[in-house]
């Protein structure tokens, strides 16, 4: 159940949280700059089976994932790293990375530090109308890579094959 305090303490249960769909997947904000001053963001992810991203450079996020259900294979600069449950990956700031969701799809823990990518991810996704994966669309592309030079992040290439 979602609580919060004047002291910004707070919690949020499975289910709760902005929800967005986003490029294909469902995306639930637990934390983000206003819940922490900008300092870190949180989100967790659903994601259909053989989902990617297309390479890009946060500019100045780190960002990292922390595998709950599932296996994804991250693509870090020049690194290849197949990720299972409870597998933690990290990729700093400058580092052009990519991943793809295995064939039974995944969920997955979202951080970036600072807070920028829950910002990106309400601007260019939009609210999820129920708490399941969107239904497969074409993404716009260009409109994708223009929000994300907003925020700081640079799309640099196709997903991976």
């Amino acid at each position: 159940m979602q609580t919060r305090t004047a002291d910004r303490i707070y919690s949020l249960a499975d289910g709760e949280g902005q929800a967005y769909w986003f490029v294909g997947a469902l995306l639930q904000r637990k934390a983000g700059g206003a819940e922490t001053e900008g300092r870190f963001a949180m989100l967790d992810q659903t994601m259909p089976p053989d989902y990617a991203v297309p390479r890009h450079i946060h500019v100045e996020e780190d960002e990292a994932w922390y595998v709950l259900e599932g296996s994804m294979t991250f693509y870090c600069g020049k690194r290849v790293i197949v990720a299972v449950e409870r597998t933690w990956v990290f990729a700093p700031r400058g580092v052009v990375h990519t991943f793809e969701v295995g064939e039974d799809g995944a969920r997955a823990l979202t951080f970036s530090f600072p807070s920028t990518f829950a910002d990106f991810v309400a601007a260019a996704g939009e609210p999820a109308a129920e708490l399941t994966i969107p239904p497969r669309a074409p993404v716009d592309q260009q409109r994708l890579a223009e929000v994300a030079h907003r925020f700081g992040i640079e799309i640099v290439g196709p997903p991976p094959e």
